[in-house]
């Protein structure tokens, strides 16, 4: 082994360690919250579920609240990227349902790197009927709001505090985002791959959704 390399596997060694580490105490804290309730759960327990210190789970998780949240941030911040990757020449609409059908391409391993796609779907239903956690949600979705309308204005040239567009087609995408996410949840198939296909068939149908008579057309919907 050369010098260089003896002064990067520790390094490397040390990371790898970190996020194992990480990882385990996400796994304790979400597996604990789920079965025992959120608020019941104390942080002293998920550190000795994987023998470590407080400490150790601080050095982690400023808090409960962001263990709960970081598979979610994680899904978060990579439809952003793909957001960020999107051609100026689509139109926002098109760019947000390609963004996070690219991201949600991928996802899967992703959480299964970190927990299972099973205790990822409980742990949204444990969100959703817990207030504290659900008023943690809804504030977190409207600060993820606020980051797309300034991404599609920025992406149009647009000032998003005079043109009020890029705001309203967020504002109609996060909808959509939020019922396909309470579907899927309510549903018996936990696949990404189920996500995926209700994601996009919902997204598809915004255009109908917002245009023309309703009372006038037949045969149409997801049903």
């Amino acid at each position: 082994m050369t010098d260089e390399q003896q002064a990067v596997c520790p390094t490397g060694l040390r990371e790898l360690k970190k996020r194992r580490t990480r990882d385990a105490l996400l796994h304790a804290a979400l597996d604990l919250f789920i079965n025992q309730g959120y608020e019941e759960t104390t942080i002293d327990e998920i550190a000795e579920a994987v023998e470590v210190s407080q400490r150790t789970f601080f050095r982690h998780f400023a808090s409960k609240e962001q263990a709960v949240f970081a598979v979610q941030e994680m899904v978060e911040s990579r439809f952003l990227s793909e957001l960020r990757r999107r051609p100026a020449t689509e139109a926002p609409f098109a760019a947000m349902r390609s963004a996070i059908l690219c991201a949600w391409n991928s996802i899967g391993e992703a959480i299964e790197a970190i927990v299972t796609v099973e205790l990822h779907m409980r742990t949204y239903r444990m969100i959703e009927s817990t207030p504290s956690l659900l008023a943690a949600h809804l504030r977190r979705s409207m600060d993820l709001q606020n980051q797309i309308a300034l991404l599609i204005a920025e992406r149009e040239g647009l000032d998003v505090n005079t043109d009020p567009r890029p705001r309203v087609a967020v504002a109609v995408f996060c909808g959509v985002m939020r019922v396909t996410g309470q579907l899927w949840g309510q549903g018996r198939d936990i696949s990404v791959d189920s996500l995926r296909t209700l994601t996009e068939a919902y997204l598809d149908q915004l255009g109908p959704a917002l245009a023309g008579n309703w009372r006038a057309e037949t045969g149409s919907g997801l049903g």
